[in-house]
């Protein structure tokens, strides 16, 4: 699929394996894997990092064949999710970085354009995680307090 705000057709990037079976080398089962990402999410890591923590320094190739579930609703189950998504606050971040620049830089026009794609990418992930219940129906985001949230 291919970026949105973007001619690249996308095809090229990595694949996961089609064949969803647990490896025969793999050491670990789904409990320790699951006490391995409560473990790694208390020492301060997001979703994405404990998958790569867990696949470079572990060895375990994907939670979701082992487990039965990924690691944000194993997180989840326990209680230990993040109100906030990862993904959005990775944008909101991104979206602070440029409004810096931009105070800088007032005669940008491309960092004018990134800003108003980054907010446009904001406003419709929040409607999918209203949508889907990860977000409360009346949270609400405000362009100017956006640094509270980073």
């Amino acid at each position: 699929m291919a970026k949105a705000y973007s001619g690249a057709k996308g095809k090229a990037g990595s694949k996961k394996p089609i064949k969803k079976i647990i490896p025969s080398w793999t050491r670990y089962g789904a409990k320790e894997v699951e006490m391995l990402v409560l473990k790694l999410n208390r020492e301060g890591q997001v979703p994405s990092q404990i998958g790569l923590h867990l696949r470079d320094v572990y060895g375990i190739p994907d939670v979701k064949v082992l487990c039965k579930k990924s690691i944000t609703q194993i997180l989840a189950d326990k209680k230990a999710l993040n109100p906030m998504p990862e993904d959005l606050m990775a944008l909101i971040k991104k979206l602070t970085l440029i409004k810096k620049h931009m105070e800088e830089n007032g005669q940008d026009k491309v960092a004018l354009r990134g800003m108003q794609i980054t907010e446009s990418k904001i406003q419709s992930m929040i409607k999918y995680y209203k949508r889907t219940g990860r977000l409360a129906k009346d949270w609400t985001y405000d362009v100017n307090k956006a640094k509270l949230y980073v």
